[in-house]
């Protein structure tokens, strides 16, 4: 993994995807010395991305056969990580990516309650992010950042109090649940805004409609103001 400075202040839709934080595991969070350098009254904008299902060595700059060309070049320009460990499961990685926590101390130890099938049990397996953990988004936020996030959640869906907007976003477009349909999200695994259903248009597809919202929530975070902003963009 590496880790790279968003520059500010940020100008173009078209270049969010060349300037990336990009992360795959919970460790940043739980390890201080990662930072690049910088002065400490400085609030650099930060974008945090999470590749489902993506092994260390599938990229370029970690000896991947697939080129992968701008990943590389921000390794290259950033810090490179060589020692890491995630969960067997994405959830539980989710949830120490957010929290800088092992899972079970956030309260996703193992899995996340399903739609409509609560677990029905308390504690470090209970199935969603509990309430004595701060996530990075409230940590941000409470530092004047715009917060957002597109993407898969993945950290509670029973209980609106545990939807991405009541963990510390100011802004959310994606899926609640652990999987859902890349062309047809339906049910109880649709898309949501903010805190309301959507219906995904005849040409959605996931991956695209993600990095589009994520681009669209960047260009109007740095319009509106000159506060930074952190965006977190969770695939599936």
């Amino acid at each position: 993994m590496f880790a790279f400075e968003l520059p500010k202040p940020f100008r173009s839709p078209e270049s969010c995807t060349l300037f990336v934080l990009w992360l795959g595991l919970w460790l940043l969070l739980s390890s201080p010395g990662w930072a690049v350098e910088t002065t400490r009254c400085e609030r650099p904008n930060i974008v945090i991305v999470l590749v489902d299902d993506l092994g260390f060595s599938d990229v370029g700059c970690y000896g991947g056969e697939i080129e992968t060309p701008n990943i590389d070049r921000l390794a290259a320009g950033g810090l490179r990580f060589t020692q890491f460990y995630n969960s067997g499961r994405c959830c539980p990685t989710r949830a120490s990516l957010m929290t800088g926590l092992h899972p079970h101390q956030a309260g996703i130890g193992h899995m996340t309650e399903p739609p409509n099938q609560p677990l029905g049990i308390s504690g470090p397996y209970q199935g969603f992010l509990n309430h004595n953990c701060t996530t990075l988004a409230e940590v941000l936020k409470s530092a004047g950042y715009h917060t957002l996030m597109t993407g898969k959640w993945h950290l509670g869906i029973q209980s609106q109090e545990n939807w991405p907007l009541q963990r510390g976003f100011d802004r959310y477009f994606g899926g609640l649940s652990g999987a859902f349909n890349y062309f047809k999200p339906r049910g109880d695994r649709s898309l949501v805004e903010g805190n309301d259903p959507v219906e995904p248009g005849d040409d959605f597809y996931a991956t695209d409609a993600f990095t589009d919202k994520a681009c669209e929530y960047i260009s109007e975070a740095v319009a509106a103001d000159d506060q930074p902003f952190f965006l977190y963009l969770a695939y599936n």
